[in-house]
């Protein structure tokens, strides 16, 4: 199983805000085949079983903000490719969880 997280950077816009940009890229995604996706406050986490997938997801997320207007994106990709235990984004919290509650 293969997580990565993802962080869309739209410059030069004309507001600090960036939640319209993140919104329409995450839109860009969520009917991407074999991909799943969860936002939290500084990112968004993907996970597919294909690396391509990933890639893909990434691509259309930075275009999509492109598309709005925005002549540069920064988008920065963190990616941990498992291959030994297919654990999906979920087991992975709760394994700190179990830890943190002892």
């Amino acid at each position: 199983m293969i997580q990565a997280e993802i962080s869309i950077y739209p410059m030069a816009t004309k507001t600090t805000s960036a939640s319209f940009y993140i919104g329409r890229a995450i839109e860009a995604i969520k009917n991407l085949e074999n991909l799943r996706y969860e936002i939290n406050s500084m990112g968004t986490i993907l996970e597919s079983k294909d690396i391509d997938v990933i890639y893909d997801a990434a691509k259309k997320m930075t275009e999509a903000v492109h598309n709005l207007g925005i002549a540069r994106v920064e988008t920065i990709i963190k990616i941990d490719s498992r291959k030994d235990k297919d654990k999906k984004m979920e087991e992975k919290v709760e394994s700190v969880k179990k830890i943190i509650e002892g």
